[in-house]
């Protein structure tokens, strides 16, 4: 990893805080920082320590998209290279979107292309009200076809017919409407503070039993009721009651006293 261009903090609750730290660059991707970013989440998913993941970015912009040098070089790739660069680019999006812990977007500035694609891969996207983003492959005749599963995902085929077609730019709050952002607050300051605030909330609840509930939607949604896996829900939850933290959750709850995951 280079930490000049990716920062890592680990605080003593566990909260993990990723920063994209390339800000005369608008924290623009390439191979390298793609590699690093994708390192670097294994490694925090891997560490008992870590509860929670949030992605923030250093300066004015959230991510650029594609950094301009490693563009020039694709220029000249053979489709070969061309699929390996892009197979890159989904490893780093499917390990972030199936991280088992909580991750946190935290959008202070402009993302185009790629930078939505991370930020449709949060749990939790929180965007100050000056924040944009632009979906902008194709005014270079490129398409996002690396990050529209989760794009998808997030805001739906039909504004994804808009907004994959048109390029133009969107506003936070536009963002927030379709699905993409959960919340627009004011400024810096206050991005910061929710993030806390969320972190805290987070914080209390089984770290199992998120890993298990975003594991739960991943299975479930996409399915009409009536297609509802009944038997493998049923399954899941039954697993969750006998696990050692379903125990510890509902006898703390039943006996009025603080669940041994923040007792510690």
């Amino acid at each position: 990893m280079n930490e000049a261009t990716i920062l890592t903090n680990i605080d003593q609750r566990g909260i993990a805080t990723l920063t994209m730290n390339r800000p005369e660059l608008h924290n623009a991707f390439d191979d390298l920082l793609i590699a690093g970013l994708t390192a670097e989440l294994k490694r925090l998913e891997a560490d008992q320590r870590v509860r929670i993941v949030r992605l923030a970015a250093s300066g004015t912009s959230f991510s650029a998209g594609a950094d301009l040098t490693w563009m020039r070089r694709m220029a000249g790739y053979t489709y070969e290279q061309n699929l390996a660069d892009a197979q890159g680019l989904a490893t780093l999006m499917q390990t972030l979107n199936g991280l088992d812990k909580p991750t946190i977007a935290l959008v202070q500035g402009a993302a185009y292309g790629g930078g939505v694609g991370l930020v449709a891969c949060c749990d939790i996207v929180l965007a100050v009200k000056q924040a944009s983003f632009c979906l902008s492959e194709v005014r270079l005749g490129l398409i996002p076809a690396v990050i529209s599963p989760y794009v998808i995902d997030a805001i739906g085929a039909r504004a994804c017919r808009r907004y994959f077609l048109s390029a133009e730019t969107f506003s936070a709050q536009e963002a927030c409407r379709l699905g993409l952002v959960h919340e627009v607050v004011e400024d810096g300051d206050a991005l910061w503070e929710r993030s806390a605030q969320l972190c805290g909330q987070l914080l209390k609840n089984g770290p199992g039993a998120m890993a298990d509930a975003k594991r739960l939607i991943a299975a479930v949604a996409g399915r009409r009721p009536d297609e509802a896996p009944i038997d493998e829900t049923a399954a899941r939850i039954a697993e969750r009651r006998a696990s050692r933290e379903g125990q510890e959750g509902l006898a703390a709850f039943l006996e009025k006293r603080t669940p041994d995951w923040l007792a510690h």
